[in-house]
């Protein structure tokens, strides 16, 4: 565990990183922070507004200030990210990276098995043209595999199984 004791949830747009993150703050002394609750209330608009108001760059760049202000001022605490949130170059400095892994077709059924499927959906701008959300998978994940501290694979597993699997990993990592 890095000197700050920060979990860092990294993965695809769908994977689970908020539903895990609940599961770990109920089954540990982590609080957790969500990086794109953050930017909402930042920007004081839902993230998809500011992808369609302000642009990618734009979003990018306020991750950029969101990582810059975790590094320095939060500590023991379960950071759950957005998916291009990976990106910031201060990732391995705000604590442990833990990659929740799946793949393509299963998140995206887990999404549309949700009982509220449509909202989730509407709320991934990327995820509306599917073909490209798949490409864009590809192309991320060896990034997150080659980023990530500890990786675990949540297909087909629930919050809690995945939460006891993080929490046992993170300990040996330390």
């Amino acid at each position: 565990m890095k000197n700050n004791n920060n979990i860092i949830l990294i993965g695809f747009m769908g994977v689970g990183k908020g539903s895990v993150a609940r599961e770990i703050v109920k089954n540990s002394s982590y609080i957790a922070i969500d990086t794109d609750d953050l930017i909402e209330s930042m920007e004081n608009k839902k993230v998809k507004n500011i992808f369609e108001e302000n642009g990618e760059a734009y979003f990018r760049s306020v991750e950029k200030d969101i990582s810059l202000w975790l590094e320095k001022s939060v500590k023991n605490t379960l950071i759950s990210t957005g998916g291009g949130f990976y990106k910031v170059k201060n990732l391995k400095k705000i604590g442990t990276i833990v990659l929740l892994d799946s793949p393509f077709e299963k998140i995206l059924k887990r999404i549309e098995e949700h009982p509220n499927a449509k909202a989730k959906l509407s709320k991934r701008p990327l995820l509306n043209d599917l073909k490209a959300a798949k490409e864009l998978y590809k192309k991320r994940r060896p990034e997150y595999l080659e980023l990530a501290d500890i990786v675990v694979d949540v297909t087909d597993k629930s919050p809690l199984e995945c939460t006891k699997e993080i929490l046992k990993k993170v300990k040996k990592h330390v």
